[in-house]
């Protein structure tokens, strides 16, 4: 592993956001982010599945063979999804009355599966744990912040903004300036790269 893919799996989450780039893991992003403590949540849950899934897949990437490649990733994604889920409804019984319906859904989430196909099987441990802390931290990001959008907005009257509907108007305005102040960004830093 050298240290370009080190750099490249951290900040992976923010420059390739899994919601606002990548645009994956809409149905969770979009139904659990009507309010911020929702969202975090399940972006948390999200995130430690990514992390451990990744670490898993990666420490197995070369016993696991092609043929049954998908289905060992789903078991092994699965099994994370059950502690989480164990953990959530134990500790936090409030938050997983709220998300419960959602965490079985991790297991197919596409940004875990993505993940997991496009970096976990190819690269090492810690680059595979880099890229899942990252991406897990540009979903919690995402999520949270169309959370808090949304939340505010239904407090001030406009409650079509917590329903479905609204969380795709919030998440298309959302989605557009992310991308124009990333655009912004790699064109400052191209500049500054030719200067």
């Amino acid at each position: 592993m050298n240290g370009k893919t080190l750099k490249n799996a951290a900040l992976g989450g923010i420059l390739n956001n899994p919601v606002f780039v990548l645009v994956l893991g809409m149905c969770p992003t979009i139904a659990q982010s009507n309010n911020i403590v929702n969202a975090f949540g399940l972006g948390c849950a999200t995130a430690a599945v990514l992390v451990f899934s990744n670490i898993a897949i990666s420490l197995l990437r070369k016993v696991i063979p092609d043929k049954v490649r998908l289905p060992a990733y789903i078991v092994i994604i699965a099994t994370f999804v059950t502690i989480v889920q164990m953990v959530i409804s134990g500790f936090l019984p409030e938050l997983y009355s709220s998300i419960s319906s959602f965490i079985p859904l991790i297991v197919v989430n596409c940004i875990i599966l993505g993940r997991a196909e496009s970096f976990a099987s190819k690269n090492g441990v810690l680059a595979s744990a880099v890229d899942g802390l990252s991406m897990g931290i540009g979903f919690i990001l995402a999520i949270s912040l169309l959370g808090a959008v949304r939340q505010g907005l239904g407090a001030l009257g406009l409650t079509l903004f917590v329903k479905p509907a609204g969380g795709f108007i919030v998440l298309g305005f959302v989605m557009a300036l992310f991308n124009f102040l990333m655009g912004l960004y790699r064109n400052r830093r191209n500049s500054l790269m030719e200067a």
